[in-house]
């Protein structure tokens, strides 16, 4: 792939999770909004809704998983900094690129498949969530966190070639 391609797809992969993790602020806004009316609805009027408990679960799970790669983008996952902090740009792409096929790759190789499997397997059988009276469908929210995961990868591996980039030519690829 040549460098170009390389660099567009970066862009394509940083400006979908950009978009996706300030979309994201709003999906918290409507969770905190369903969680405030099912309250109001349960303690001041005695009347709780069928849907109060389950909405806001959906969408934090929603919301958690598809801002994965927003937080890789912006570089908020945990890592050791006691010894990553003290390494060269060199020697942190160097590590970078070996957790990338030692940690990220197998882990998140996995989940994506699964979630993907979980999601073609709730659509197909019309899936519906049991943990209340209501029944939702469930393959919005399967759907949803397949896409999640989804970019979490693209992200990873957005993050993969700058380092290599790095490591062959010396600079940043930003």
């Amino acid at each position: 792939m040549r460098c170009h391609s390389v660099t567009k797809f970066v862009r394509l992969v940083d400006s979908a999770n950009e978009w996706m993790g300030r979309a994201m602020r709003w999906v918290i806004m409507i969770a905190i909004g369903f969680t405030c009316f099912e309250v109001f609805q349960r303690y001041v009027f005695n009347h709780p809704t069928m849907w109060g408990y389950e909405v806001p679960i959906h969408l934090g799970a929603a919301f958690y998983t598809l801002a994965w790669g927003f937080v890789l983008l912006h570089k908020g996952h945990v890592r050791v900094d006691v010894f990553y902090a003290k390494y060269s740009d060199r020697g942190r792409a160097i590590v970078d690129i070996v957790c990338f096929f030692v940690l990220f790759l197998p882990v998140v190789g996995v989940l994506t498949y699964t979630s993907a499997d979980w999601m073609i397997h709730a659509w197909a059988i019309a899936e519906r969530s049991n943990m209340t009276y209501w029944y939702p469908p469930i393959s919005p929210l399967r759907t949803a966190i397949f896409i999640g995961i989804l970019l979490f990868l693209l992200q990873g591996i957005a993050q993969l070639w700058r380092d290599v980039h790095f490591l062959a030519r010396g600079e940043h690829l930003d």
